[in-house]
């Protein structure tokens, strides 16, 4: 049972509302709220439009879980993700003195001294924050986004409502376990509070900025860090167009196949490279600018991806693109959680049973992100939790296909992942290699080469003594003593060419009269001896190898 603080009363008695008129009332019975009756109209439709609506109404708190509950369809019907895609955050905007107050507050000097100018009627206005057209001192037009007074506390008590809520669920209800609400709690939690901190936002918007510099059709608003705060964040002022809205007139003297390629490029780039990718590209968020280029804004929602998860997204976006559905089902398995009941055989075939019908379905365009959004479905229903960096990028090819869609009608992402693939595969191994990583190879290699000599000699010494025992049908005698006599010469020039190796690191800090290429003689003849004589060693292996096949 929820003891109920009156703070949170209202949003227990909504939760509890939403789960019984949506057709969870045995989850509602759960929650037992402590003086919150449960009530819900008979004749409430379950329209997911409704749905929206209702969590559009609750604040901004509930828009966001809406856009988190929008990736799961292992949780909820397509006719209701798709309603919560399409959620909408226009709200009444606070007044231009609250705005004002903010600003002054938290940059500490006055609205008239740091702008020439500064529009009082908003441009924009959700229920977290609204932006408003500005002019620097030095004449550049910005754009300041400020986050909404008191919003912080609303949400912060939202927050804790929900996960109360989950945390009951998942002790008392099979069906929350099951699908993880405590999870997506959870999840809830990290992505809204990021989003109450403009600061990250900055940083996100530099950071994708500096990825899609090699674009020259792509750009990123500037933003002025001197201007910024937690709560106020100003940047430069695009105009444009939503890409959507563009006109069938404009659209033609356009290199549509161009920006298409350069946009679904520098995506891969951030997801597949870089790690870290902008994950709301809906229509509203890419621009088509009156220069022509387009204009990747609103950077609040980046999502981080690690080395392992990102190498695994690799194997399976190459997988889903080739049709190749027993390997994109391997590598979705690493990327998920298996829980008691998972059944990988059910999941491989249902994952290659979609990828074929996309594939005949479609005649130009095979959609990856819609095949990402279905492989979430078939892995809850076969027990799979998939991680949430792969819920999101499901979400981002969705947006990002409809968008290339408009530009060029043409563009096969699955035929663009498989044209990239070798480039993105080096790019990312490229990435991957820093001082560091190559630091500690030689950390590595130098621990083995101290403990290697003990490890020989105690070998030896069980050799010399007999106590070495090799369990097989057959056994050639002969055979097996010349084969370890070639195990322990290729040991023992193994060790010698490392030992080479690692001298020849240790000489190139030295300082020489000879030198080589810029680096000391002798360190540079070591070195390429040592290079020649394991390439001569590696032909050496593979030819005997060939010669027993």
């Amino acid at each position: 049972m929820i003891k109920v603080q009156p703070k949170y009363l209202k949003r227990y008695a909504q939760i509890a509302g939403l789960l019984v008129k949506y057709g969870r009332r045995d989850l509602a019975d759960q929650l037992k709220v402590e003086g919150v009756p449960i009530e819900s109209d008979e004749n409430d439709a379950q329209d997911p439009a409704d749905l929206a609506r209702d969590l559009e109404e609750m604040g901004p708190t509930f828009v966001k879980l809406g856009q988190l509950l929008s990736t799961r369809a292992d949780l909820l019907p397509p006719a209701y993700l798709d309603a919560l895609k399409n959620l909408q955050d226009d709200v009444t905007p606070v007044s231009f003195e609250e705005v004002q107050d903010l600003i002054e507050h938290e940059l500490g000097a006055k609205v008239s001294n740091i702008f020439e100018s500064f529009d009082e009627e908003p441009i924009a206005a959700a229920s977290m924050a609204q932006v408003h057209r500005a002019t620097l001192r030095s004449g550049v037009g910005v754009a300041v986004k400020v986050l909404r007074p008191e919003i912080r506390e609303q949400v912060n008590i939202d927050i804790e409502a929900i996960t109360r809520i989950a945390t009951v669920l998942d002790k008392n209800a099979k069906f929350a376990r099951k699908y993880d609400l405590l999870g997506i709690a959870e999840s809830l939690e990290l992505t809204i509070q990021r989003e109450l901190d403009l600061r990250i936002e900055l940083k996100s918007t530099q950071q994708i900025g500096a990825m899609i510099e090699e674009y020259p059709d792509l750009i990123a608003p500037r933003v002025y860090e001197d201007y910024s705060s937690a709560s106020v964040l100003t940047m430069e002022y695009i105009s444009g167009a939503k890409v959507t809205d563009v006109s069938p007139a404009v659209l033609i003297d356009l290199d549509r196949s161009g920006l298409a390629d350069q946009l679904f490029d520098a995506y891969l780039k951030q997801v597949l490279v870089e790690g870290h990718f902008h994950a709301d590209p809906h229509p509203g968020n890419i621009m088509l600018t009156h220069d022509r280029k387009l204009a990747i804004i609103d950077c609040g929602m980046v999502v981080h991806v690690g080395p392992q998860t990102r190498g695994h997204m690799i194997n399976l976006l190459f997988a889903i693109s080739e049709g190749r559905g027993e390997d994109a089902g391997r590598e979705a398995e690493k990327l998920g959680r298996k829980m008691v009941h998972f059944d990988s055989e059910g999941f491989r075939h249902e994952l290659t049973q979609i990828i074929s019908e996309h594939q005949n379905d479609t005649v130009h365009r095979m959609p990856v992100g819609q095949v990402l959004m279905s492989m979430q479905s078939a892995a809850g229903t076969n027990g799979l939790r998939i991680q949430h960096e792969i819920r999101m990028l499901g979400k981002t090819l969705l947006h990002l296909d409809r968008i290339i869609e408009v530009l060029d009608p043409n563009f096969n992402p699955a035929e663009a992942l498989k044209k990239k693939s070798s480039s993105v595969v080096q790019r990312h191994a490229l990435e991957d290699i820093s001082f560091n990583q190559l630091f500690r190879s030689v950390l590595e290699t130098t621990d083995l080469l101290q403990h290697l000599p003990h490890r020989i000699n105690r070998f030896t010494e069980l050799l010399s003594e007999n106590k070495i025992e090799i369990k097989a049908d057959a056994v050639d005698e002969e055979h097996l003593v010349q084969g370890l006599q070639h195990i322990a010469n290729r040991i023992t020039v193994g060790v010698m060419l490392a030992a080479l190796v690692v001298a020849a690191a240790l000489m190139m800090r030295i300082e020489a009269d000879w030198t080589l290429w810029g680096y000391p003689g002798i360190a540079m003849i070591l070195l390429i001896f040592a290079a020649l004589s394991s390439f001569a060693l590696i032909l050496r292996i593979m030819f005997s190898g060939y010669r027993r096949t």
